[in-house]
């Protein structure tokens, strides 16, 4: 799939200024003029765009993002159909896009937390693919996001760890006193 290049002229409309029908459509141009030039882009989740299901990165996670790109595969495509996928270094975490209201299906569960509204996730930028910084593990592409049953079972079966939400858990219990 071709890049998306769009011109940036001395023009621009207030979010104010944009119709009630075309708000939404004018922050998503926003966004992609955003990714497009290279910036980060805080994006809130849930609602149109997509939820989240955060893990564990390391050998068992990356086990199933192979799995997950065979899953997605339908032939002449690309081998890396997972979905997009960032990964975060620094935490040593996974965050899958998957389809929003995710959230509100997805059990409590041992190797995966969901999150979708209230939250927001700063994508990095579209050209990120390798640190320094989260990147994008498996592209955006505009035709998928992960689906969660597979992942879901997939994660069950391989079980990443350490476990992201009792690590966050950890974190704030170590600050109570």
């Amino acid at each position: 799939m071709a890049d998306v290049n769009f011109t940036v002229r001395g023009q621009s409309v207030a979010k104010a200024d944009a119709a009630p029908d075309m708000r939404d459509l004018a922050a998503r141009v926003r966004n992609l003029m955003a990714l497009q030039q290279g910036r980060v882009l805080q994006l809130p989740l849930g609602g149109r765009f997509f939820d989240i299901v955060v893990t564990a990165a390391g050998p068992e996670a990356y086990a199933v993002v192979d799995l997950m790109d065979e899953v997605q595969h339908s032939g002449g495509e690309r081998p890396d159909a997972c979905g997009p996928v960032i990964e975060d270094p620094e935490r040593n975490w996974l965050i899958w896009l998957v389809p929003p209201g995710t959230q509100q299906v997805w059990a409590p569960h041992r190797y995966g937390i969901c999150l979708g509204q209230p939250y927001e996730l700063a994508l990095p930028p579209i050209t990120q693919t390798e640190p320094p910084g989260p990147y994008w593990y498996r592209p955006c592409r505009g035709d998928r996001l992960v689906p969660p049953g597979p992942l879901c079972d997939l994660l069950s079966r391989f079980q990443p760890g350490p476990i992201p939400h009792e690590e966050l858990l950890g974190n704030i219990l170590s600050t109570i006193s």
